[in-house]
């Protein structure tokens, strides 16, 4: 019988990516307290049997990440990427190749709004609109366009992009919310292009996650204590929390693992019930 504290943090031992080689793309995390979407995903995968290339574009936090894995008994490398270089993206789907064999899951993690400028329509710049466009979409689409080749050779591949309940549901500032939006489109017509290949790709639209990111930012930018922050957002939530990183990495699982291979070109909300308030 495993702990509750090993359950609380998406542990588990059935292995359902044995053998395995994920990419996860922004699996370093912000500072901060609590732990993020990518690292959670990264940690999660691992501890399910896949070996797991970690990258982010500060390599100490992939290395930290990959650390805490290699910690765990399992296997983990850590490489700098920044996904507005497509060249970078490109050397992330060839290392994983290379060093294992195959490249069976992608998981892209990596989105900014206000730590890159993100603004009501009225008062973004050209500057930080393109920024953040280029960082949430065009690095998910360059990622995807050096991994799906390797996946069509091997016949198999799951991909997995973080979009955002932004997309479809409420958010004030321009770029993020259209960003993301277009993550979930782009990720539809992934799915119906690749399917003939046996490529499956999902998308996950977390709502009020408590990560390092989420609500250190907005405790910086809006000069408020992370309990205000925490406060207001979880009154927002019908569920009565902010979910965890935990709560995004299991989804990503579920979409990465065998167990989802008859699903492809959803967008899972994870948010507990936050997008029905726009009702």
């Amino acid at each position: 019988m495993e702990s509750t504290s090993r359950q609380g943090l998406g542990w588990t031992p059935v292995q359902r990516l044995q053998g395995k080689t994920a990419v996860v793309i922004g699996a370093g995390q912000s500072p901060g307290e609590g732990i993020g979407n990518g690292r959670a995903a990264a940690m999660r995968f691992a501890r399910e049997g896949a070996r797991v290339l970690c990258a982010d574009r500060r390599l100490d936090s992939a290395e930290e990440t990959a650390s805490l894995i290699r910690g765990e008994g399992f296997e983990a490398v850590a490489i700098e990427v920044d996904v507005a270089r497509e060249k970078d993206l490109a050397a992330a789907m060839a290392e994983a190749k290379g060093r294992w064999g195959t490249l069976d899951i992608l998981h892209n993690n990596v989105g900014v709004s206000l730590a890159a400028g993100d603004a009501d329509l009225l008062e973004i710049t050209e500057e930080n609109f393109d920024n953040v466009v280029r960082i949430n979409l065009r690095g998910t689409v360059f990622a995807c366009k050096h991994a799906v080749p390797i996946m069509r050779e091997q016949g198999s591949g799951a991909i997995v992009n973080v979009a955002s309940s932004a997309g479809p549901g409420k958010y004030p500032y321009a770029a993020y919310k259209a960003s993301k939006a277009g993550v979930i489109a782009f990720t539809e017509q992934l799915a119906l292009q690749q399917a003939p290949f046996n490529i499956r790709a999902n998308s996950i639209l977390p709502g009020l996650i408590g990560t390092p990111m989420a609500v250190e930012t907005r405790s910086k930018v809006w000069k408020m204590s992370r309990e205000q922050i925490e406060a207001e957002r979880v009154a927002k939530v019908p569920l009565g929390r902010q979910g965890s990183a935990w709560d995004v990495a299991n989804a990503a699982l579920f979409l990465a693992c065998e167990e989802s291979s008859f699903v492809t070109g959803v967008s899972l909300l994870v948010d507990g019930g936050r997008i029905l308030n726009r009702i």
